[in-house]
C-alpha cells in the first residue's frame, strides 16, 4: 500500500508471539510475531518482494544504503502523512549510540542522521529498517522500529531492535 486507505488485501492475525523477555520499561527485545490465518494471495505476488533476514554475523557497513518505511507522523508537531514515507538513514556505531541515550542493549541499534533531519517518528513503530548489500546486492532486515528521543533531532537517532540478535528466534 502506497497511499492511506488504499490496501489491495487486508490479513487477519491468527496469533501474535511476543519475545517472552520483552521490556516494556527499557524496550528491549522489542519484538513480535504476526501469524496470518491465510498465506497472502498469489495475486499479490507482483507487488510483494521479499527481504532477507541477517544471519546472527551480519554486519553492516557505511557502504549499506539503509531505509526507514513508514506511516508514522512526519515530525513531532504530529502531521500524518497519507503516502508511505521513506528515509535514508545511516547506521550509527554502539559507541555513538550510548553517547546519545546511555545504556542502550547488544539488542538495539542506532540509525540517523546526525542533523536529525531524517529520523522515524512515533506511529512508524514495529515497521522495518531496511539495508542494501553494497553494489546493489540483496536487501536485509537490519532493524525494525522500536525507540527514540522526540523525532528528528540533532545527535538524537532513532533506536531500532537489532534483527540479526533474533534470527534464531524468528
Amino acid at each position: 500500500m502506497l497511499t492511506q486507505n488504499s490496501a489491495k488485501h487486508v490479513a487477519e492475525i491468527q496469533r501474535i508471539v511476543v519475545h517472552e523477555y520483552y521490556n516494556a520499561y527499557t524496550f528491549d527485545y522489542d519484538i513480535a510475531l504476526l501469524q496470518l490465518k491465510k498465506p497472502w494471495p498469489a495475486s499479490l505476488n507482483p507487488l510483494v518482494q521479499p527481504v532477507c533476514l541477517p544471519p546472527p554475523s551480519h554486519t553492516v557497513t557505511h557502504s549499506h544504503r539503509c531505509w526507514v518505511t513508514g506511516w508514522g507522523y512526519r515530525s513531532e508537531e504530529k502531521v500524518l502523512p497519507s503516502v508511505l514515507q521513506k528515509a535514508e538513514v545511516s547506521i550509527m556505531s554502539q559507541t555513538e549510540c550510548k553517547k546519545s541515550y546511555g545504556p542502550v542493549s547488544s539488542r538495539m541499534l542506532c540509525a540517523g542522521v546526525s542533523s536529525g533531519e531524517r529520523d522515524a517518528c512515533r506511529g512508524d513503530s514495529g515497521g522495518p529498517l531496511s539495508c542494501q548489500a553494497p553494489g546493489g546486492g540483496r536487501w536485509f532486515l537490519i532493524g525494525i522500529v522500536s525507540w527514540g528521543a522526540g523525532c528528528g533531532r540533532p545527535n538524537l537517532p532513532g533506536v531500532y531492535t537489532r534483527v540479526n540478535k533474533f534470527t534464531s528466534w524468528i
